[in-house]
């Protein structure tokens, strides 16, 4: 039997609402907020664990059989409630708590020759939701963060990636460790700067490939520049002398895409 939640003073309510904004309580509990239907259904698919399922009826309807047993712990409230939980209109009445998993280099199961994004101090959560939906639509194998500056269970990651954040496999790591990673598989990095480097379309990418990309701000450190078997760049003929990462990354991927299809 479901239960009906009534207030947002109830604990179970405040909980959800803290998830949402605290990054030390997502640590602490372990656990994360997906909303939206399309949103769950890749988060099932990916074989995350659902805790916690939050339900308006009058929005939700009928839900299908995969969503109502993926917990026993299903919550009824009713639209003037849920206005009040969901961050964002159209999430079809649905919200869950979702329970976090690992994302070391170590869970990473990469193919031959595969396709990988790295990016290093990533700050803002909308363009990391952004860049996997990219890697998701191009097929990518994998996107790695290092020297994270945003939580990577972070709500606004997981709904601006419209679910992609459950569809490509993610690690999160220091650039030390993602360059041995890589050096070790015989991945080839590209680092995406203005500095010393040829067009992209210019650079082989039809075998393993890492397409490494740094803040717009500051760009890549040292580290990467050093570590980088060639160095990419992306022709810029206005007066501005960068692209969105986001944008930058769809171009790469792409690009790789064109060439493994020729």
């Amino acid at each position: 039997m479901r239960e009906l939640l009534t207030s947002v003073c109830n604990p179970k309510i405040k909980q959800l609402l803290a998830l949402q904004q605290k990054s030390s309580l997502r640590r602490q509990t372990g656990l994360f907020v997906v909303e939206g239907r399309r949103e769950l259904e890749h988060c099932l698919e990916g074989d995350y664990a659902v805790d916690s399922l939050f339900v308006c009826p009058e929005i939700a309807g009928e839900l299908p059989a995969a969503l109502t047993d993926c917990t026993d712990r299903i919550f009824e409230t009713g639209p003037e409630l849920y206005g009040k939980i969901a961050y964002r209109q159209g999430t079809e009445g649905l919200i869950a708590e979702v329970k976090a998993r690992r994302h070391g280099l170590e869970e990473l199961k990469l193919k031959e020759n595969p396709l990988v994004v790295v990016l290093e101090s990533v700050e803002k959560p909308g363009n990391l939701g952004a860049v996997l939906r990219s890697a998701d639509a191009s097929g990518a194998d994998a996107v790695i963060v290092c020297e994270p500056l945003t939580d990577l269970y972070n709500p606004n990651i997981i709904r601006s990636s419209l679910g992609a954040f459950f569809t490509v496999p993610v690690a999160v790591c220091t650039s030390s460790e993602c360059i041995s990673f890589l050096k070790e598989r015989g991945i080839r990095i590209l680092t995406a700067q203005l500095q010393d480097s040829e067009l992209y379309y210019d650079c082989d990418m039809r075998h393993g490939t890492a397409l490494v990309l740094g803040t717009e701000s500051t760009g890549l450190t040292e580290e990467w520049r050093r570590a980088a078997d060639a160095h990419i760049r992306i022709p810029m003929l206005g007066r501005l002398d960068s692209l969105n990462v986001s944008v930058s990354a769809a171009i790469l991927l792409f690009e790789a895409v064109r060439q493994r299809r020729i």
